[in-house]
């Protein structure tokens, strides 16, 4: 009788460790294809920002509305601002994306770095790039828009600037 105690308890034993081994490997296997999950987020990012740039290169007459001054009366008639306000909300709305992705720790932050950047360079800094924020703050948390702000324009937008510039940029419906 000792003998079949002893074989049930090595048995348990046994059955335990292949247990902690099984659980040691799934955990192995869940960091694995999280990494490959982070991977193909990123990838995906990246692959979205090189078909846009190469969709934009290959048309001319938006290459040159894109590289246009902005701030001219003459280049922004009422048809030009509603383009640029759509522009400005797909890469808006690019960048609540990546920011969230980076939140949730499934993508790098140099992906989000590298589309401030580029607003940075002086898309927010226009009337429609700023209107164009200030229409799209509302769909974001307080801390994503103090951060936002600070960042693009190095300060917090009052809440009533964006009534003062409807008008202005057509935004009256």
């Amino acid at each position: 009788m000792v003998n079949s105690e002893l074989i049930i308890l090595g048995v348990q034993i046994i059955a335990s460790l292949g247990v902690v081994v099984s659980v040691i490997y799934l955990g192995i296997q869940i960091g694995q294809q999280n990494k490959i999950a982070k991977a193909e987020f990123g990838h995906h990012l990246t692959q979205r920002l090189y078909d846009r740039s190469f969709q934009t290169s290959k048309d001319r007459e938006f290459s040159e509305f894109l590289s246009s001054d902005w701030t001219s009366k003459e280049v922004m008639t009422p048809t030009n601002v509603w383009r640029a306000m759509t522009f400005v909300r797909m890469c808006l709305v690019d960048i609540f994306d990546v920011y969230d992705k980076v939140q949730s720790g499934l993508v790098d932050e140099s992906h989000l770095n590298l589309r401030m950047k580029t607003l940075k360079m002086g898309t927010m800094k226009t009337l429609v790039g700023r209107g164009t924020w200030l229409s799209m703050r509302v769909n974001r948390e307080d801390k994503f828009i103090e951060w936002f702000e600070m960042e693009i324009f190095g300060e917090l937008i009052p809440k009533d600037e964006e009534v003062a510039l409807r008008d202005e940029l057509n935004m009256k419906r």
